[in-house]
């Protein structure tokens, strides 16, 4: 009897799996007559391909082209349900869509080396003002290509050409049932495709942290599906997310808040001394190094590199935001949200500041800026973030503009009597924020810029080097920057401003100088009047690693009365500024992410995008590869504890922003008093 119902048993999942295999096989040959969708498909997974191949250069990865034609499949289900003869307007839109979604995408990754994010639609106000920097310096005929598939899409649907390509063009059934046979392969690829992945896949595509990583797991359509939910996360993360992001908040913070501050020799130095910083637009690194004909790219700035303290190996840790992602996190510690900028999308969270801690020990805050106050939000955020006084455009007499506005050199004169004004007024420490602008891309008015040629002289012969070049351009702009900052620290000296004054100066973020440009400029052979050959002993590679670690910027600390010629070399990152600062100034944060690098000799950088810098690695979280920078061997869990400790600020960082923790603890605080 039982060997009777085990063969019944068995003949009934013969018979199921032959029914599905017979409809898996039917399914399949509708969709093969399906010719229209056939030929959307093919496009719409050309046009996400080939946007890989032209960025994150995954040529070889299969799972990403799996995601990319589940979603293409979802689309095609989505057809059935218009009516047969408007299917191709349907798909036509869809392809026009895809189209510049790709375009989009290939525009911004060349700016940013990242994805585009829905969230920063609110943001696309600051592009326009930039736009003539997108299309000299951004926008290439690749990324043209990308509307050959909605043309070429249209062509092949044209009365003239439907004979040649749709030889065969049957719609056996319509409405359920075809979307019944579309869901059947849809399902069975997408369970292939979810087995492929690892709990570090789910993990990542949950926190939406690393876009070009998610793009080469899941794909193109994916990711920015999966974006558009993130995108709204903040609108209803009062319902869903909070408790657990609470109680993370609550045990990351509960030994730091009982732990005192480390005092070191730099304890209280400059305590109540005035600051004025100094927020140099793209200024990098490398440039400090350059010399042409024996002529010093920034004079000035090597001069109070020398003569302060100097950290020589500081980073910016900014998102889609940039610059205003740098002002966040400087003045909170914290990092730039995962989605959107802090300045735009989370203005109304509650932060603590460097204006809001020096103003509690009595300082006037205030900041400068020769652009539109409206530009980032800067207007609301400043007063949000603790300034007294924002002074932006409307400030200053346009009486020489450069680039997006006032120029840096008659913004600095303009702002010197201002500074003196607050200071007779006002009586008490001061701290200023004066931000640069004429070193913003695409440094076109080179004529404006002063005489400065970036060629190589060999007797009374000159070759051209980097003329030309856009960091030949960028060069002669650091040049201008460079003497604006040395006539403005001279004219606060004749206006006796420089007494009891510290002077702090940091790049905001790198200049997006093309990788080829960086290849140039370390190889170039005059000789040939061109590039060595990568076989020669001189050649520098600029790989990945290699160009994101000429990313850093400058980071100076500099005081008249004070020669400190002290140069630290630890890794460093925005968000150590106000632990570095608090512990000089004698302010603390309790919920700075950074540290005071001075009690430290390694340290880490944490990148939005989840890659992270030290002494010894830099680690790439989208390929999971590091390249080690020292000469030492690594323990077998170097790599994993770094990572978690990445993950595990960036998680923090970001509940703080989206739940506005910091208000909430506050105002549970004063409950719990009033209630005792």
């Amino acid at each position: 009897m039982i060997n009777i119902l085990k063969k019944i048993k068995y003949r009934k999942l013969i018979n199921l799996k032959n029914k599905c295999l017979s409809y898996l096989k039917q399914s399949i040959e509708y969709l093969k007559n399906d010719t229209i969708f056939i030929y959307f498909l093919i496009g719409a997974l050309s046009s996400s391909t080939l946007l890989r191949f032209l960025t994150v250069r995954n040529y070889f990865e299969i799972r990403p082209i799996i995601g990319d034609i589940i979603f293409i499949m979802l689309i095609g289900m989505l057809s059935y349900t218009v009516k047969q003869k408007r299917r191709f307007n349907f798909f036509l839109i869809w392809s026009i869509i895809i189209a510049i979604i790709a375009f989009i995408n290939s525009v911004y990754y060349t700016f940013y080396n990242s994805f585009v994010s829905v969230s920063l639609l609110s943001t696309s106000i600051f592009v326009i003002e930039v736009g003539d920097a997108v299309v000299k310096n951004v926008i290439s005929p690749k990324d043209i290509l990308f509307f050959s598939f909605p043309i070429i899409f249209f062509i092949i649907n044209t009365k003239k050409f439907r004979s040649i390509f749709y030889k065969k063009q049957l719609f056996i059934m319509e409405g359920k049932r075809a979307i019944l046979n579309m869901l059947v392969i849809v399902t069975l690829i997408f369970i292939a495709f979810t087995s492929s992945l690892t709990p570090v896949d789910y993990s990542r595509f949950n926190k939406q942290w690393n876009r070009e990583f998610l793009v080469t797991r899941f794909g193109l359509y994916i990711y920015q599906l999966n974006d558009i939910i993130k995108s709204i996360e903040p609108q209803i993360n009062t319902m869903f997310g909070y408790d657990r992001a609470v109680r993370y908040f609550r045990e990351f913070y509960a030994e730091r808040q009982n732990q005192e501050p480390i005092k070191n020799k730099y304890t209280n130095i400059f305590k109540g001394k005035n600051i004025i910083a100094i927020h140099a637009e793209s200024v990098q690194s490398f440039a400090m190094g350059l010399k042409f004909n024996g002529l010093e790219v920034t004079p000035n700035l090597n001069r109070i590199a020398k003569e302060g303290i100097h950290f020589t190996n500081f980073y910016t840790q900014v998102g889609v935001g940039t610059s205003s992602d740098t002002e966040f996190t400087l003045n909170t510690s914290l990092l730039p949200v995962s989605n959107g900028t802090v300045f735009v999308s989370y203005w109304d969270r509650e932060f603590v500041t460097i204006p809001k801690l020096l103003n509690e020990l009595g300082y006037y805050s205030f900041s400068m800026h020769g652009n539109n106050g409206t530009f980032w939000n800067r207007l609301v955020m400043h007063e949000e973030m603790g300034y007294d006084k924002f002074y932006h455009k409307s400030s200053f007499v346009i009486d020489e503009e450069i680039g997006l506005g006032l120029s840096d050199k008659s913004f600095f004169r303009q702002s010197i009597p201002i500074i003196k004004s607050i200071v007779d007024e006002q009586k008490k420490p001061f701290y200023a924020t004066m931000i640069m602008l004429t070193n913003h891309t695409p440094f076109d008015e080179v004529d404006k810029y002063g005489y400065f040629p970036v060629d190589y002289k060999v007797g009374d012969v000159s070759y051209p080097y980097m003329e030309g070049t856009i960091m030949g351009r960028y060069l002669k702009a650091v040049r201008y920057a460079d003497a604006a900052i040395g006539e403005f620290i001279s004219g606060l000296d004749a206006a006796g401003l420089l007494e009891n004054t510290v002077v702090v100066i940091y790049g905001d973020h790198d200049a997006r100088l093309p990788r080829n440009d960086f290849v140039r400029l370390y190889n170039y052979d005059y000789t040939i009047d061109g590039i060595m050959s990568e076989e020669d002993p001189r050649y520098k590679k600029v790989d990945f690693y290699q160009y994101e670690l000429d990313r850093k910027v400058p980071f100076i600390i500099w005081t008249k009365d004070t020669k400190f010629n002290k140069k630290v070399n630890t890794v460093m990152g925005m968000a150590d500024v106000l632990p570095t600062l608090g512990n000089m100034f004698g302010f603390y944060s309790p919920y700075q992410l950074g540290n005071d690098i001075f009690n430290l000799r390694n340290n880490i950088v944490v990148f939005p995008n989840s890659n992270w810098l030290t002494n010894n690695v830099y680690y790439n979280s989208q390929k999971r590869e590091y390249k080690i920078l020292k000469d030492k061997p690594l323990s077998e869990d170097y790599i994993t504890k770094h990572s978690e400790l990445a993950d595990s600020l960036l998680e923090v960082s970001n509940s703080i922003i989206l739940y506005d923790l910091i208000r909430r603890e506050r105002e549970l605080e004063i409950f719990l008093k009033e209630n005792q």
